[in-house]
This record gives C-alpha cells, structure tokens and sequence, in this order.
C-alpha cells in the first residue's frame, strides 16, 4: 500500500511538472523570440486565414504556406534589409557632412573651459553610434541563430494555423481562468497586438516616409536612410521622426541657409507631427489605445531582449502582461463574491 494518498500523490507530481516546466523555459530562453512573433503573425493573420479556408474553401496547409510565404516577403525580408542597411551606414557617417566636426570642436572648446568636460561632444557621438549599432543585435547578429528563430517561429505558426480550432480550443482548456474570460482576453490581446504592431508600425511607415520625402526636398543627402531612422525611432512616443528635423533644420540655419532650416522644422513638427496626432486617433477609435507609459517601458524593457525588435516586442508583452494581471483581478473579486455569497452575510 502507498505511503502518499491521492492529494500528497498529486501535489508531487505538480511540483514535478512546475520544476520542469521551469528547466523548460529556461532552455528556450534562446527561442522566446520565435514563440512571440508566432502569437504576433496568429493574431495578424487569423481573419485572412479563417476567411480563406472556411469562406473560400481553400486548402488550409496551403492558405497556411501563403501566409508564411507573405510574411516573410512582406515582413521579414525588408526590416532585415533595412536593418542591415542602417548598420552599415551608421557605421560610414562621416563627421565632416554638415560641418559636424567644425560644431563639435566648438561645443568642446566651450565644454572644456567652463565646465572642464573637453571631449564631451566627441565622446557623446562615440556613445550615439554604438548604441545605435547595438540596437541591431538581434538582425544582424549569427545568421545561424536568424534561421533558426525564424524556422521555429514559421514550424510553429503552421500548425498553430492548420490546426487552429485544436490549438485554441486547447487555450481555453488549460487557461487558468473562466471560459467567458479567457475570451475576453483573447479579444483584448488582438486589439493590443494590432494596436501595438499594425497601429504603430502604420504611423512608423508614414512618419518615415514624410520624413524622407522632407529631407530630399530640402536638399539633405541620405534621404532614405534617415526615414529608415524616422521609421525606428517614431516607436517611440514623444520623440518620433519629427524631432529628427530638429538638429537638421539647426544645422542648416548654422550653415546660413535660415530659411531653408526654419521650413524644415516647421515641416516636421507641424505637418509631421500632425498627420501623426491624426493617425492615431484613427487607430485608436478603431483597434484600441496603448498608453505612452506602456510603450516607453515597454520600449526599455525590449530593447535589451530583442534587440530593435524590442521596440515592437517590449510594448507588446508588456500589454499582455497587464491584460494577466486586469484577469487575475476580474476572477480574484468573482471568487470573493462567491465565496461571500457561499457562506451568507453572517459567515
């Protein structure tokens, strides 16, 4: 006869299953990148699936392979490139464009006589350009390590897709809350994951674009490349691609070109910054708001996790992490009630 009876016999086996799961997690640490971006593309690309395969009638492993297949052209394929790209020419800026090294020595020399800090200026743009270039750690890192991320990130998204009344009707079993809340979870973290990567990624892309086309009409070279940066950069909030015409337009009054340098400016900060305000109240009436507070610690925690990835990532599990925690506190007030209920007001 066991020693242990069912209860002892099953908390062992949970402490088991918790030691593991925890080993797990740990040898996949390498991999969480590849299992967030498969939640990411599920929720994106679910409606077009659903659509093709229950509406259409279309094969569901191959409607599963097209949209690997788009994403990876779409997607993938360009930030990489973009990435690669600015890499390359952050570490190709020659100091001398604008006049840079002229401005530098001045700050230093003003710098080192009144606040005795000589090499502040030149130590600062060392500063900028390498972490500039680490931002990019997880793009342009082992080509081994970028195949291997996005093989199991694509392993996992096909069969999330072609077998997805299996997968999701698995979520709601082993969810640790009531079926009508795991629901409402699953809906607020698709308007969290379209808010924070379709939202933000569209008004990136046009931030970028306007940018691009301001600096080519003004005459500024690498025009593409700095609305690569004003694409990166508008993730985050406050500062946005508008704040890049800033030290540019300065830079031109500098050079004697006063008009040209107050137009840009007023360029970025008034019809950039605007089209921005506009673009986000459209988003946010339609697939919901992502508060700044979310997106700039959401921003500082990614980074260092993913890389430039970090800057979609961050905010993203950082939502997910709220949305938990508004959950945890929804089922922890119904168990009150109900246990309140259960022993009547005199218990």
């Amino acid at each position: 006869m066991s020693v242990f009876n069912y209860k002892q016999r099953n908390n062992i086996i949970l402490t088991a299953i918790i030691i593991l799961g925890c080993f797990l997690l740990y040898a996949l640490t390498s991999l969480f990148s590849s299992v967030l971006g498969a939640i990411v593309f599920f929720t994106i690309f679910r409606p077009v699936y659903l659509h093709l395969v229950e509406v259409k009638g279309w094969n569901k492993s191959l409607v599963a392979l097209l949209i690997i297949f788009t994403s990876l052209i779409v997607i993938i394929i360009p930030m990489m490139s973009l990435s690669i790209m600015v890499v390359g020419k952050i570490g190709s800026i020659n100091k001398e464009s604008f006049n840079l090294q002229e401005w530098v020595d001045k700050i230093d020399d003003y710098a080192g006589y009144n606040f005795n800090q000589p090499h502040i200026a030149e130590n600062t743009l060392q500063k900028i350009g390498a972490y500039a270039t680490e931002l990019f750690p997880s793009i342009v890192g082992s080509a081994a390590n970028i195949l291997l991320v996005l093989l199991v990130m694509y392993f996992l998204m096909y069969f999330m897709f072609t077998q997805i009344h299996e997968f999701e009707a698995a979520l709601l079993k082993y969810a640790p809350f009531r079926e009508q809340h795991a629901i409402k979870f699953a809906t607020a973290l698709r308007n969290a994951t379209y808010s924070n990567v379709l939202g933000q990624g569209l008004i990136a892309l046009v931030q970028g674009s306007l940018l691009s086309m301001g600096f080519y009409a003004f005459g500024l070279p690498d025009a593409i490349f700095w609305g690569v940066i004003g694409v990166f950069i508008s993730f985050l909030p406050v500062v946005g691609a508008p704040t890049l015409t800033i030290p540019f337009g300065i830079i031109l009054i500098a050079g004697g070109h006063t008009l040209k340098g107050v137009s840009l400016m007023a360029f970025g900060l008034l019809f950039i910054g605007n089209v921005d305000n506009v673009l986000r109240v459209i988003i946010n009436r339609r697939v919901g708001n992502t508060h700044p507070i979310i997106s700039i610690i959401g921003v500082f925690i990614g980074i260092p996790l993913f890389g430039i990835l970090g800057l979609v990532f961050g905010p993203l599990l950082l939502s997910y992490f709220l949305l938990l925690l508004e959950i945890y506190e929804t089922n922890r007030l119904a168990a009150d009630r109900l246990e309140r209920i259960r022993t009547g007001p005199d218990g």
